[in-house]
């Protein structure tokens, strides 16, 4: 038998995973056959039976739920998570049946009951036998530890997803469980009710064919909901009872009677009686009867709470009393962990005793079932037992020094994982998969440690006030670096700010007010990054570093950020700057670097970009040289010195090999590295170059791979290599991403948009002008001579199509008009305002000019010649147009040896036909 591959769903064949394959390579039903050497009804039964197991209604969609699927942790029938218990489960057969009947609807289900009763080891078991009919997968997610505003983000790391800015990260949850029948539970929701009520209501929304299961002591209230009521055991209160006393002493055995009338007590809740059941081996039963006696009548009373609270409470308040002061002290103090706690963290409450002394604490508090092992050498009180010691600690007066100690822990925890860090210049937790981006690599990996203590860093953070305080400003600093490194961006800003609130020096505010801005950019959200820029500047006092932040803001202006809106807001930054410089009595080697860096982008040319360089270097500073040397790229591209641009590009790339990726500063300049150094392989015709690059970007890319901003780099150079399909594989994703991002306006990604409709068109699929008007879109414009950076690659595309339906005319297309062609050639010779892609245009053009006819053919072939030194493939184009115009068989054989030294396999195949037709003609 064949072993069931990673990835695929449960009942699986083999044949239907061959199947699955060739749909997924988006292989007709037919080519299908022909591979397995089956039937095409044959193929047909199997993709049937695949829709079917999968819970999807097409083969597109059964292809993107494949290929998603099996890039994540999440696995087709397998919800993650999942608590594992080693006891046995005890009765709930009829809440059982009747949450599966209810999951097979779209409504949320609700397990309502009070706590301890047992919703979450019912809807674990649910969850187990559930994960048969939701075939996508999904995952178990605890909500007690995590604080109000992470809901989302706790969804997001049970299903394996990281963010994919600027896309929402409510929309990469939504995609996710919208491929096929996906099953989320969220359990412990009543402290969070109202925020997870909203993600339910989104995701209802988005994709109404997941199972929505949530546990909760409160009842939602949702819309259209269905409630399965928890309730006490009845009958099945002995067995459970029975059960765990005998798990710890197998010769158990007590008079019916009493088991029954302990449970009575207990109210028949699962958590009271196994605490009860864990002491009675010790105990006796008639000893433990007296004491359950003792502790109900202490807690009688206490108003307020339901009955089954206060019995809830009588257990464990009765455990509590049998602890001696050592012990409640602890556990009083140990409250203050949400999501556990180490060693290390109980000594922190606990100053006054050596670790030794505490670790025996704890080893005394697990024996007596109120601690248990977390795995890990970690620890963590029920939540049930951590509310009751909460409550002690407040009586006791602690509250306020045990929430000092608390946050003193997690200021010292936070700054041993950034260490961490620092060290080497490596992410945390650094693990095999060479420069992946860090929330990739830990997919299917250990639980990394930051992750073990996040919830109660970040929960540590929230309860500390918006004031300056030492430890508050240590903790928001070092959380903020970490949460940054761990892929949660738009989190680290609100570190960062939190860190400048609480900081109690300038230059501490400044510098997180920096970092936050920094991490905007890497995020690529320019507009808030200058927001943050101009308040630094304001809340600095040095006069030198005013200068170098208002420096770093106008370069900002200009490399980031587009915009009718934008030249008064830089004409403000403008004038702060040149104040800023006239205060400043001298300024460091750094902020003269700077300074001469944003000069030389408000000014241009490249006499100053130089001088921005040689300034950069001389401080030794690689961020600030990276900078220069980016806006030396931008000269020297307005220069049309692209072969210099390349240069520059593996320059930055080698200067970032040794940055520190989890640093925002380092992270922002790693990513414009990538996306510049791709875009001047491109335009020095150097194919393969860019394809490898965009490649190395996915994978070192500190953001990580972004579904519609990292695809353009792809598609660009794919499209001229003549790798049709993978075009067409690759451009519907980037489309479909773009639009769930909100459809935000950029000229640069509509290239790539226009290089799909390229594709299409030399490809002859009829969807030429679709992908056209959609890159127009992408671009804000109905005419793309008026949209910056896609005039000049909007002109060649044009171009190059009008080239190749001339040389095939009378075959598929219709060649276009002598006037068509004039307007053509004429935009491809315009003047451009950005110069990146206008070798292309030149040589497209004057190609265009020579098929055609017209009659100024040769000037434009010697007016675009020039472009030949600064890209290989225009001059590949124009060779093959002077072939072509003085019948040259020397000229389209060099065309042929210049088109395969890039790899463009359409355009070498082109000259071939040339060259054949030549021959024969």
């Amino acid at each position: 038998m064949v072993p069931r591959k990673p990835g695929e769903p449960h009942g699986l064949s083999p044949r239907e995973a061959e199947v699955l394959a060739g749909v997924t390579e988006q292989l007709s039903n037919a080519q299908i056959a022909r591979r397995l050497q089956v039937s095409v009804r044959t193929v047909e039964s199997h993709v049937s039976s695949l829709l079917r197991k999968y819970g999807v209604a097409d083969r597109t969609a059964l292809t993107a739920m494949n290929r998603h699927l099996s890039s994540t942790s999440v696995k087709p029938g397998r919800i993650t998570q999942i608590p594992v218990s080693h006891t046995s489960f005890v009765g709930r057969r009829q809440e059982r049946q009747d949450t599966l009947a209810a999951l097979a609807h779209a409504a949320p289900v609700c397990l309502v009951g009070p706590g301890g009763v047992g919703k979450t080891r019912l809807g674990a078991v649910v969850a187990q036998a559930a994960s048969r009919e939701f075939s996508a997968g999904g995952a178990f997610v605890d909500l007690a530890p995590i604080g109000e505003g992470f809901v989302l983000r706790a969804v997001a790391d049970a299903l394996g997803l990281a963010e994919r800015p600027p896309q929402p990260l409510a929309e990469v949850v939504a995609e996710r469980l919208a491929l096929g029948r996906s099953l989320l539970v969220l359990d412990n929701c009543e402290h969070l009710l109202e925020e997870v009520g909203d993600l339910v209501e989104r995701l209802r929304a988005t994709c109404p064919r997941a199972g929505i299961l949530l546990a909760s002591r409160e009842r939602p209230g949702l819309a259209g909901e269905r409630v399965i009521t928890v309730p006490p055991l009845a009958g099945e209160a002995e067995a459970l009872f029975l059960d765990r006393a005998r798990a710890i002493d197998p010769a158990f055995t007590a008079e019916p009677a009493a088991v029954a009338e302990v449970c009575a007590r207990l109210d028949g809740l699962p958590l009271a009686i196994e605490l009860a059941a864990s002491r009675v081996a010790a105990l006796g039963i008639d000893a433990l009867l007296v004491g359950l006696q003792d502790a109900l009548r202490l807690l009688s009373g206490a108003r307020g709470r339901p009955r089954r609270h206060r019995s809830l409470r009588a257990v464990i308040g009765w455990s509590y009393d049998l602890l001696d002061e050592e012990e409640r002290t602890l556990l009083r103090r140990l409250s203050v962990f949400a999501g556990g706690f180490d060693l290390a963290a109980a000594v922190a409450v606990m100053p006054d005793l050596s670790p030794s002394a505490v670790a025996d604490l704890i080893g005394r508090l697990v024996d007596k079932s109120l601690a248990g092992i977390a795995g890990g050498s970690r620890w963590r009180l029920l939540e049930t037992i951590r509310a009751f010691a909460a409550d002690q600690l407040t009586g006791s007066g602690e509250t306020e020094a045990a929430l000092r100690l608390r946050l003193r822990w997690a200021a010292q925890a936070a700054e041993t994982l950034e260490a961490r860090l620092e060290g080497g210049g490596q992410p945390m937790e650094r693990l095999e998969g060479g420069g992946r981006p860090l929330e990739s690599r830990l997919r299917g990996s250990r639980q990394p440690q930051f992750d073990l203590v996040a919830d109660d860093l970040r929960a540590t953070l929230a309860d500390t006030p918006a004031v300056p305080d030492r430890d508050a400003h240590r903790l928001a600093r070092s959380l903020a670096h970490l949460t940054f490194a761990r892929g949660h961006h738009r989190e680290a800003i609100d570190h960062y700010l939190a860190a400048a609130d609480r900081a109690r020096a300038a230059t501490d505010r400044h510098a997180g007010l920096l970092n936050a801005a920094d991490t905007a950019v890497a995020i690529a959200d320019g507009r808030l990054a200058l927001r943050l820029l101009l308040q630094a500047a304001d809340v600095v006092g040095d006069t030198g570093r005013r200068t170098a932040t208002l420096a770093s803001a106008l370069a900002l202006t200009h490399r980031y950020l587009r915009g009718s809106d934008l030249p008064p807001v830089r004409a403000q930054v403008v004038e702060a700057l040149q104040a800023a410089t006239s205060a400043s009595a001298s300024a460091g080697d750094r902020t003269a670097a700077l300074v001469a860096i944003a000069w030389a982008w408000q000014r241009g040319g490249l006499e100053l970009a130089r001088t921005a360089a040689d300034s950069a270097r001389r401080c030794g500073d690689p961020l600030v040289l990276l900078a220069a040397l980016d806006v030396l790229t931008g000269a020297n591209v307005q220069a049309g010195r692209m072969r210099t641009v390349q240069r520059i590009s593996q320059e930055r790339l080698a200067l970032i090999k040794d940055l520190p990726a989890h640093e925002p500063a380092a992270a922002a300049e790693i990513v414009d590295t990538f996306h510049s150094a791709a875009r001047a392989a491109l335009c020095v015709g150097d194919l393969p170059a860019a394809i490898a690059l965009a490649g190395r970007a996915e994978v070192e890319d500190p953001i990580g791979e972004h579904p519609y901003l990292s695809i353009p780099k792809l598609i660009r150079p794919l499209a001229l290599s003549g790798r049709f399909s993978k075009v067409f594989h690759q451009a519907p994703a980037m489309w479909q991403a773009w639009h769930q991002a909100g459809r935000p306006r950029s000229t640069w990604l509509s290239t790539g948009v226009y290089a799909a409709a390229l594709a299409h068109g030399l490809a002859g699929t009829g969807e030429f002008a679709l992908w056209r008007s959609r890159a127009l879109e992408m671009a804000g414009t109905d005419d793309p001579a008026t949209a910056p950076v896609l005039a000049a690659f909007a002109a060649f595309a044009d171009a190059r199509l009008a080239t190749h339906t001339h040389v095939i005319a009378g075959a598929r297309l219709t060649a276009p008009t002598h006037d068509d062609v004039a307007t053509l050639v004429e935009r491809a010779f315009a003047a451009f305002s950005s110069r990146w892609y206008e070798s292309y245009a030149r040589a497209a053009g004057a190609e265009l000019a020579v098929v055609a006819g017209l009659p100024q053919a040769a000037e434009l072939v010697a007016a675009a010649s020039p472009y030949a030194e600064q890209n290989t493939w225009a001059a590949a184009s124009l060779a093959r147009a002077r072939g072509i115009l003085y019948d040259h068989h020397d000229a389209l054989t060099e065309a042929v040896d210049l088109w395969t030294s890039i790899n463009a396999r359409f355009e070498r195949a082109c000259t071939l036909r040339l060259l054949s037709a030549r021959a024969q003609g």
